[in-house]
């Protein structure tokens, strides 16, 4: 009979196994909520003790008898308490734990024994958050939601752009109305060009002007040259689109007072100019001088330019996407104005540690951290801010240049006409003749 229940016993193991890997690739949802949940909120009680020891996160308690300075007279030893925790909460993705802390604790202790959790319940990320007083959120990821993220959806908006996926499983959206002014930053290869294909060809179906300024000859932004309303291939071509935009803000303005209104978006539709959108693509090329007068003076209109957009043109529907390899103050001081203008903040892997602080750090120096932990094998991951106050790990969705380029040509006809930049353009073309 022994020997009949033990391969019962071993098939019954064979079964569960078999099962359990095909729910784990066809279903992980599942296979979380049935296996890894259980197994990693067992590991994340039976642990907590050890690890608030090993990670100064206990405290030790007063023994009952009295003590002479620092030396135990009488009584029992010291014993360090860990703080009282929840019991681990599931979520789709992982779980979540909340830490009461002990008097004096503060989250910065917890977040430098974020590394031990992770391996203390093998998972494959912890995040540390206080959302409120004495109260510390532990939420663990259980495997890397950035690896496939798949497909997910949004509300289409105007001015909202779908972007990809973040690291909770929800949508990554990039909204102009609620953010209006955006930083992208990241080194070659790095996943930016694709970051901007994916947004150009979510606003190309969309009743939006898309000015382009590619002062590398346009070798980008020049392939969606047909939803483009203007191009910019040169610093002096972007000095006179900038400066149309300027002036076409102003009329912007007087219609609204005129109106008595304090946006263009409360004027009636009839009478509603058309939003636009400007992506720059390499910041550096329209700051950085060779030193002659012209060039300088080129730079500083560009700097000025640019900042009065960035100032006045959320209310009359001029945004700023603004992308670059790299961002420091050495390209002058007007780049860290325009920079506190750019609310929403983008950065993938970049090459120096001062990017990631330039464009993270006056916001949360966790995500500095964070950011500079992406790899070369992370293509389009990022850590991307204006998401409610807080930061997260996202990836842009992968879109072909082919697919991108196919949208441009699509909508080409619903491509809106910018009189103003037109004829700047024009007069520049009359004086090179």
């Amino acid at each position: 009979m022994a020997p009949i229940l033990f391969v019962l016993g071993l098939a019954v193991l064979a079964w569960v196994f078999v099962v359990g890997e095909l729910v784990r690739r066809h279903r992980p949802v599942w296979h979380w909520y049935l296996f890894g949940y259980p197994a990693t909120a067992f590991r994340a009680v039976f642990t907590w003790r050890k690890v608030a020891q090993l990670n100064d996160l206990a405290v030790a308690k007063r023994p009952p008898r009295g003590l002479l300075g620092d030396l135990v007279v009488k009584g029992d030893p010291l014993r360090p308490v860990p703080p009282r925790i929840s019991f681990p909460r599931v979520t789709r993705t992982g779980l979540t734990v909340v830490v009461r802390l002990h008097a004096g604790q503060t989250p910065a202790t917890f977040l430098k024994a974020a590394d031990a959790l992770v391996h203390a319940w093998k998972v494959h990320a912890v995040r540390v958050t206080s959302p409120e007083r004495g109260l510390v959120l532990l939420t663990a990821t259980a495997t890397d939601p950035l690896q496939r993220p798949g497909l997910v959806s949004a509300p289409a908006e105007l001015l909202s752009a779908l972007i990809g996926a973040l690291e909770s499983g929800g949508a990554w959206v990039m909204n102009l109305r609620m953010v209006p002014h955006w930083l992208i930053v990241g080194a070659t290869r790095s996943g930016k060009s694709t970051l901007l294909a994916r947004l150009i060809t979510q606003l190309a179906t969309q009743p939006v002007a898309l000015v382009g300024i590619d002062c590398k000859g346009g070798m980008e932004l020049g392939l969606f040259a047909r939803r483009l309303s203007a191009l910019a291939t040169c610093r002096r071509e972007a000095v006179a689109v900038l400066s149309a935009l300027v002036v076409d803000m102003q009329d912007r303005m007087s219609a609204c007072r005129a109106a008595g209104v304090r946006s263009i978006w409360e004027l009636p539709d009839k009478v509603r100019p058309v939003p636009v959108v400007v992506i720059v693509d390499e910041i550096a090329e329209l700051y950085l001088s060779d030193g002659s007068r012209e060039s300088k003076a080129e730079a500083e209109q560009c700097s000025t330019l640019l900042l009065r957009i960035g100032q006045l043109g959320a209310a009359l529907g001029l945004h700023l996407v603004v992308a670059g390899q790299r961002v420091g103050s050495d390209l002058g001081p007007g780049v860290t104005a325009l920079r506190a203008q750019l609310g929403g903040r983008i950065c993938h892997r970049v090459n120096d540690p001062g990017t990631a602080e330039m464009t993270l750090g006056d916001l949360n120096k966790d995500a500095v951290a964070v950011a500079q932990s992406i790899t070369a094998e992370e293509r389009g991951v990022a850590v991307c801010t204006g998401l409610d106050g807080g930061w997260s790990r996202a990836r842009s969705h992968l879109t072909p240049t082919d697919e991108a380029v196919s949208t441009s040509r699509k909508y080409a006809a619903t491509t809106p006409e910018l009189p103003a930049i037109d004829r700047a353009l024009a007069g520049l073309e009359g004086d090179v003749k």
